[in-house]
């Protein structure tokens, strides 16, 4: 067995002396694997020569005298005993010095007030910016990381992730039931199911308690938008919009809500440049539809055929708005569009009430009367509605899809508001 430990001080120190000047470096052995190279500048490295797995490798030990003889041989003994083991001493190191890097991350952050790593709001910022923005839209993902700011991270923010468990968590969605927020308690109960099934992906915890509390909080009442689906109130629904005394604009906003039955967002982001009147026809652009992030940016556009009624109303419409790119501006400001209260306020003030008739609501009066007076088929109201397909393949079939039925449905749907706003009688028809 060869001999360790044959250095010295004094010997060392004779031998950088004797090595200074030298055209190349020479190599001290102490045995076990260490040697001190020394250099011709007089500075001299501790180096471990060890096999692992078959292969011969070197790890540096530091510079001497800074290490000392005694402290080498204290390093090449703590290295052996891991080679011994089968751990490699340099990568050993390598994950020394990232935990420590982490170590003084995390003090740095809990100096500054901000959640360390593996902490539910580190994984939650996370999963925000490394998942969820991605996905959906920068509104959604706005809400989400308000709410969570709001209502999770200062009372779990700061606890490791891998520690919480599902009666933690429930006692946070509990102070949001307090006040009555039942459906935003079932929302960051979703956002946080979600933040740890990312946390189980990236090995952050091994669980996701918020899938214990299923039953645990409060239902939500399911509530519809307000709606007239009366023929009756529907006509006179119609003649107080024919009466409305107010921006001819609005007016206008009102008929076509009516029209082309359209969410309300589509219809007051609608432009110019969407519009064929030669055609008869609207185009709403993917990105502007209630899509998926990954929908709105490569989904086929929504087109909707344009009845003669809406085509008279764009017609009188364009000498005001024309000139600019909506087709509903902004009372205040042409730049923008109108804003979203523009046709629920002319509802309240011609005597409806929120729980009477919404904006939304004439998507809902249409699908009731089309389906009832009309005897149109469900999948064309669907399709004009623009109402997701369950499956992929369905949704990319019915891109086209129904466009000639929907086109006579349309010029079907105005004929009868015609009719129900001129107070005639309204025989059901049925499909044949």
């Amino acid at each position: 067995m060869a001999a360790t430990n044959t250095l010295s001080d004094k010997a060392i120190r004779a031998a950088i002396k004797a090595a200074t000047g030298r055209d190349k470096p020479h190599a001290l052995n102490d045995g076990g694997g260490l040697s001190l190279l020394l250099q011709p500048t007089g500075a001299a490295w501790w180096r471990l020569r060890y096999w692992l797995s078959g292969r011969e490798n070197r790890l540096s030990l530091g510079v001497y005298p800074d290490v000392s003889l005694a402290d080498a041989r204290t390093r090449r003994d703590q290295a052996r005993k891991l080679i011994a083991a089968g751990v490699d001493p340099s990568e050993a190191r390598k994950a020394d010095k990232v935990e420590r890097i982490a170590r003084v991350e995390a003090q740095a952050l809990a100096a500054a007030g901000l959640p360390g790593p593996g902490t539910f709001e580190h994984v939650a910022r996370e999963w925000l910016t490394t998942v969820h923005q991605v996905k959906v839209s920068a509104g959604h993902a706005e809400r989400t990381r308000i709410r969570l700011e709001q209502d999770v991270f200062p009372w779990l923010g700061r606890r490791p992730i891998a520690e919480l468990e599902a009666p933690e968590l429930l006692t946070c969605l509990r102070r949001v039931e307090a006040r009555g927020a039942i459906e935003t308690s079932h929302r960051i109960k979703d956002s946080c199911g979600q933040v740890f099934r990312y946390g189980i992906a990236i090995g952050a915890c091994t669980r996701n308690p918020a899938g214990d509390l299923k039953d645990a909080l409060r239902p939500v009442e399911s509530r519809h938008h307000a709606a007239i689906v009366d023929p009756k109130l529907g006509g006179e629904l119609l003649r107080d919009m024919m009466a409305y005394a107010g921006h001819p604009v609005t007016r206008a906003a009102l008929k076509l809500s009516a029209l082309l039955i359209l969410r309300p967002g589509e219809l007051r982001h609608m432009e110019w440049a969407w519009i064929d009147l030669d055609e008869a026809s609207l185009t709403v652009p993917g990105a502007v539809m209630k899509r998926t992030k990954v929908n709105k940016a490569n989904g086929a556009p929504h087109v909707v055929p344009l009845a003669p009624q809406a085509i008279a109303t764009l017609r009188e419409l364009h000498p005001l708005t024309g000139h600019g790119r909506y087709v509903f501006p902004s009372l205040l400001t042409g730049e923008r569009c109108m804003s979203e209260n523009t046709v629920r306020g002319a509802l309240r003030r011609m005597g409806y009430g929120n729980d009477e008739m919404t904006a939304h609501g004439f998507r809902a009066m249409a699908r009731t009367m089309i389906a009832e007076r009309l005897g149109i088929a469900p999948e064309v109201i669907e399709a004009q509605l623009a109402h997701a397909v369950a499956d992929a393949l369905g949704r990319a079939y019915n891109r086209t899809q129904y466009l000639e039925q929907r086109r006579e449905m349309m010029t079907a749907w105005a004929d009868y508001l015609d009719q129900l706003r001129d107070g005639a009688q309204v025989i059901p028809m049925r499909a044949a």
